[in-house]
């Protein structure tokens, strides 16, 4: 896929934006704050501020941190189709392989994708 002279900066952006979208299309609320990060053949994805008052409030109960995690994680995967097509898309890189997890402590929520290429270097070269 041709990434059109996009920069590193500009498909970190489209990356954050894709994924703070799918939040709120998908989950009924978007992060605080969302910065993605390419790194070799990496994108790393930070959201913070993701969980509702609601969320917060269960996490406090006992089995709560569990219940939320399991919530958030089915969610994510029965998703997964659509977050690894918009990431191929902000990107022009197959994804290979997601992995993510949340902290019900923090509210926040990490992605890592596993490109098919080192897109770092193909945006420096």
């Amino acid at each position: 896929m041709d990434l059109n002279g996009k920069t590193k900066g500009q498909i970190e952006a489209a990356v954050t934006t894709a994924l703070t979208q799918f939040e709120r299309d998908f989950l009924g609320r978007g992060p605080k704050q969302a910065r993605a990060f390419i790194v070799s053949d990496l994108v790393l994805v930070r959201l913070t501020g993701i969980l509702s008052p609601a969320e917060q409030k269960v996490g406090l109960e006992q089995g709560g941190v569990e219940l939320i995690k399991q919530m958030r994680s089915r969610l994510i995967e029965t998703s997964s189709p659509v977050i690894v097509a918009m990431i191929e898309e902000a990107t022009g890189a197959s994804v290979l392989t997601m992995h993510t997890d949340i902290s019900t402590r923090t509210g926040e929520r990490i992605f890592v994708f596993g490109l098919d290429r080192d897109l770092e270097m193909s945006l420096n070269a």
